[in-house]
């Protein structure tokens, strides 16, 4: 099988995203669709680059969907902020540093929990997402703080009425997701790749 190049598969998605199959999560066992979109992290400013552009064409389109894009890095930061908590956090990474500053974020927001104690879960979830798709980005801008595999195992909990595509820089092998391409791989098998 002949492997595609960057360009060759972010020109697949509005097509894929576009079918009515797609939409509808149609072939799926009746389980929302979950997909991943891996890629080189060299390349990431390209990517995004694309999803603003999909973004744009598909929302101002008569698709009858939008995609709602939702940064995990940004939503953190947001969730934060309403929290209160953001500037304790700034003061606590100058006073003992990125890990321990980390560490208290995750039990912070409850990243280590599921559904409604993962203050990102649910931050997700106040998003009307009718008649969407949702790309998740940022996963590289925030790591190692959230965790990808563990949004996906938590959202695929609570989110079923929409298909979801987590834009990842890195390697998903259809089992292991490989941050970075270098990072140590976290096993993952309810995501299809998207194209």
């Amino acid at each position: 099988m002949v492997k595609l190049s960057l360009d060759e598969r972010l020109n697949q998605i509005e097509k894929k995203i576009s079918d009515q199959s797609f939409l509808h999560n149609k072939g799926l066992g009746n389980e929302v669709g979950y997909y991943i979109f891996d890629y080189d992290p060299r390349e990431e400013l390209h990517v995004r680059n694309h999803i603003q552009y999909l973004k744009k064409r598909i929302n101002e389109s008569s698709l009858g969907f939008q995609i709602i894009e939702l940064d995990l890095f940004h939503l953190m930061i947001e969730v934060l902020e309403e929290e209160g908590y953001l500037e304790a956090f700034f003061d606590l990474e100058r006073e003992n540093g990125f890990f321990e500053m980390a560490d208290s974020l995750v039990e912070t927001l409850g990243l280590d929990e599921t559904n409604e104690l993962n203050l990102i879960i649910s931050g997700i979830l106040r998003e009307d997402l009718t008649d969407s798709v949702v790309f998740l980005t940022g996963v590289g801008k925030c790591h190692p703080i959230i965790a990808s595999h563990n949004i996906l195992n938590n959202l695929h909990q609570v989110l079923d009425s929409v298909p979801v595509v987590m834009f990842y820089p890195g390697e998903y092998s259809g089992q292991d997701l490989k941050l970075f391409g270098t990072m140590d791989s976290h096993n993952y098998y309810r995501a299809l790749p998207l194209v």
